[in-house]
């Protein structure tokens, strides 16, 4: 099945479900059902059944999905079969935090090479990594082929950033600075916000509080 049929959604939980599948292999799991997976995720099994068969593979009566065939399936629906190659631009706090991250290769994604402007910064290594000149990035990228970025800069110079990245040929561009950036039609981005990630956590948080609270005081009434 072509991936560009699977819907977002379901590319979105994906990752959701190739987490807890390695796990179940690990523990020498051969077969797992929908409702299992359904119950680990908070999800319903029909969606989890749609999402499953949106990869090309269909559960069995009896004996659910198998596990092997499920991440074989699932990795290469999200193109993770293939080492992709990418670049940060800021060796800042998020940067740094990001290059040192040994756990993207699980996912298909290897980070080649980090950029600054900073002349504290460059020279000095993050992740096994040199922090080369920004101003040598259009070079690289040309030599080396790489087709995706990761912008770790402060917001006022992101969309500078990104403009001098897809000028050098960059088309896909992950976003952690807290800014939403234009980019052409052509180029794929996605923006990681961790401001909105902790407002939903802490309105989630006060929600879950008050609704105890409010149990609490009704099972004092009686």
């Amino acid at each position: 099945m072509a991936e560009a049929r699977i819907p977002l959604p379901s590319i979105r939980r994906f990752p959701s479900y190739l987490r807890i599948l390695m796990q179940s292999r690990e523990m020498g799991v051969k077969n797992i059902s929908a409702t299992q997976l359904a119950s680990e995720l908070g999800l319903t099994s029909i969606q989890v059944r749609k999402d499953l068969a949106s990869s090309g593979i269909e559960g069995k009566p009896k004996i659910g999905f198998s596990v092997e065939e499920l991440i074989v399936a699932i990795t290469h629906s999200l193109g993770w079969d293939n080492s992709t190659e990418a670049l940060i631009v800021g060796a800042g706090n998020l940067g740094s935090a990001i290059a040192a991250y040994n756990g993207f290769s699980a996912y298909g994604l290897k980070i080649v090479a980090v950029f600054d402007k900073d002349p504290r910064k460059i020279g000095t290594r993050i992740g096994g990594l040199e922090v080369l000149p920004v101003d040598t990035i259009n070079q690289y990228i040309k030599s080396n082929r790489v087709t995706i970025a990761v912008i770790a800069v402060p917001a006022n110079q992101a969309q500078a950033t990104a403009d001098m990245l897809v000028k050098c040929g960059i088309r896909g561009i992950w976003n952690f600075a807290p800014k939403n950036l234009k980019v052409p039609e052509d180029v794929v981005m996605q923006r990681t916000d961790l401001a909105a990630s902790f407002a939903v956590l802490s309105v989630m948080l006060r929600r879950k509080y008050r609704e105890e609270t409010e149990c609490n005081e009704e099972n004092d009434v009686f």
